[in-house]
């Protein structure tokens, strides 16, 4: 089988440490992009267009070179919860997921020179009830802050997860799974 070169168009930790378990050879490559442009406020749109210009902004130098590009948002009642940008913010959002059930979603984008696959993953996550002192602690870490929602999955965030309903992998930050097999049509594939 053909081997082609995938470049990850991401600097997040986390979606560097999916593809290294699933052992899929990537080197990263940093999108400079202005994500202030997308201005919808529907979260399947708005991670579908944040995929698109990262996936864009990153060359393709080399005829074997595949982009791979995502963007994930939190979503309650189709508000979407970025990033927060400070303690009070990453309380308000945790406060308003409490008890609740929200939507994960993450836009992907993989292409190459002959081909270009676009999707969207959604993840329907259920919070227990949180206190103010669980939300003051959690805030006074320094988890919240670089995730969408205000919250990791896969860290101190996992004590708040009642129930999942879709993609675990999906919420902390690439359905990889979905990724992998996508990734087969363009000749990539685990070491």
């Amino acid at each position: 089988m053909a081997k082609n070169k995938l470049i990850l168009a991401s600097s997040s930790p986390r979606r560097q440490e999916l593809l290294t378990q699933v052992r899929i050879p990537f080197s990263v490559r940093n999108p400079n992009v202005d994500e202030s442009q997308i201005t919808t406020n529907d979260p399947v749109e708005k991670v579908k267009q944040l995929a698109l210009i990262k996936g864009k902004n990153v060359p393709i130098q080399h005829p074997e070179a595949i982009i791979l590009a995502a963007d994930t948002v939190v979503a309650y009642k189709q508000q979407i919860f970025e990033k927060p940008n400070n303690k009070e913010d990453a309380y308000q959002m945790l406060l308003a997921l409490s008890g609740n059930v929200h939507e994960v979603y993450t836009g992907v984008m993989i292409r190459s020179l002959e081909q270009k696959s676009i999707f969207i993953e959604r993840t329907q996550v259920e919070f227990l009830p949180l206190t103010d002192q669980e939300i003051e602690w959690y805030v006074s870490s320094e988890e919240p802050y670089d995730k969408a929602g205000a919250y990791g999955i896969q860290g101190l965030g996992a004590m708040f997860v009642k129930n999942i309903n879709g993609d675990y992998f999906n919420v902390v930050g690439l359905p990889i799974s979905r990724v992998v097999r996508e990734l087969r049509s363009f000749s990539v594939y685990p070491d």
